[in-house]
């Protein structure tokens, strides 16, 4: 079977890569077209040409900007056989964040058509299941839910030097990892720092406004900028405490301990999490979530604390979705 999965930006686009290696695994023949533009008109010619040109069995495409790709289900019986809609994110919920209410309907029309066109839907968490299910185009449509997990061989990354050639710090810290952005919380970040001067804070990441947000850094932050993610497992290692300092939005009902890939890389280190802007699905070892405003409160309260022995039970990773992912494309 021949399989062609599909994303604007799939390099980087880590939940496409996943199940990428687990279909590589289990002998398909798997496609992942590649664009010279970022454009969203370019992207969407771009890939309905790859499509007609490698005439898959199986689309299987990973949403946001759903408008992207408008009319791909026209496609099916000519030039490829089923289609899979992967809801990896409410992109209409999206749009209302930004543009307000009228552009969640323009959002949520493209979801529904792809609903319609799709033979059957993958959801990354069981709210993003039930909005997509709350369609009346998926009604009858096969729908399964397959998490967000780290390879299992994150576990086993332990490079610890840097470019220069240095080590790892010495020093124990709060650490964040993500974009610096609004929508990731550097705002709460940055207010919990220098709300408690005497901890350390390690930030990986970076962003296009990352000189904005982090001008006149704090003398107990320390900036990391953007890490291969060998190296980002080394600095996990060294951490006290990970935090996660989303603020609520319409966006938190949707964003779970399935879904977040770097609280489940957290977790599978043995690192106790702190996180806001977090619906929790299930009772995990080391989690606590809270409101934003409680951030501060709960990382005195954990800093300190040892985390929780971890059984192999308590371990989440992506090849706990080989079973699914087969059960999907045998049913296909």
């Amino acid at each position: 079977m021949r399989v062609l999965l599909l994303s604007n930006q799939p390099e980087r686009t880590t939940r496409l890569m996943m199940f990428k290696g687990t279909l590589d695994g289990l002998g398909f023949e798997v496609i992942v077209p590649r664009f010279s533009t970022r454009s969203w008109p370019g992207v969407a010619r771009q890939a309905r040409a790859a499509i007609k040109r490698e005439r898959p069995d199986v689309v299987h495409l990973f949403n946001v900007p759903d408008i992207l790709y408008h009319g791909i289900s026209k496609l099916k019986g000519r030039h490829f056989g089923k289609l899979i809609y992967d809801y990896r994110s409410p992109w209409g919920v999206e749009l209302q964040m930004a543009f307000g209410p009228a552009a969640r309907v323009i959002g949520e029309h493209f979801e529904r058509e792809l609903a319609r066109g799709a033979d059957m839907i993958t959801a990354v968490n069981r709210p993003l299941a039930e909005k997509v299910a709350s369609y009346g185009e998926a009604e009858g449509k096969p729908l399964f839910i397959v998490p967000n997990y780290p390879a299992r061989d994150f576990l086993e990354r332990r490079d610890i030097s840097f470019e220069n050639g240095s080590e790892m710090p010495d020093e124990k810290a709060v650490l964040f990892m993500g974009r610096v952005s609004r929508q990731e919380g550097i705002g709460n970040l940055m207010r919990l720092i220098r709300e408690i001067p005497r901890e350390k804070f390690w930030i990986i990441g970076d962003g296009p406004f990352s000189w904005w947000y982090l001008r006149d850094l704090p003398e107990n932050l320390r900036f990391f900028g953007w890490q291969p993610h060998d190296r980002v497992a080394g600095l996990i290692r060294k951490a006290r405490l990970c935090l996660i300092p989303h603020s609520e939005t319409l966006l938190t009902p949707f964003a779970t301990d399935r879904s977040v890939w770097k609280l489940n890389e957290y977790l599978s280190l043995g690192k106790i999490v702190v996180a806001s802007g977090v619906t929790q699905e299930e009772e995990r070892k080391n989690l606590k979530i809270v409101k934003s405003s409680g951030l501060r409160e709960a990382v005195l309260e954990n800093i300190e604390r040892e985390p929780e022995r971890l059984r192999d039970e308590d371990y989440r990773f992506w090849d706990r979705n080989n079973k699914i992912i087969r059960e999907i494309y045998e049913g296909v």
